[in-house]
């Protein structure tokens, strides 16, 4: 769970730096389709927020 989570908050990151230049996935996808991604990118992000330190081996210092 940890690393797919990971790999979406990735993804949204890069997603804001396409968004900047205008080639962002909601210029690509259906309303519905982006709204999908945006939702598990940001529930994503939360569980990250919350569980990283106690997931991620370089910051538990092993």
């Amino acid at each position: 769970m940890h690393k797919v989570t990971f790999i979406l908050v990735i993804i949204g990151a890069l997603n804001w730096g396409l968004e900047v230049l205008g080639y962002g996935i909601g210029n690509y996808l259906p309303e519905t389709a982006a709204t999908v991604v945006y939702t598990l990118v940001g529930l994503s992000a939360v569980y990250e927020i919350f569980s990283h330190k106690g997931l991620c081996q370089r910051c538990m210092g092993k």
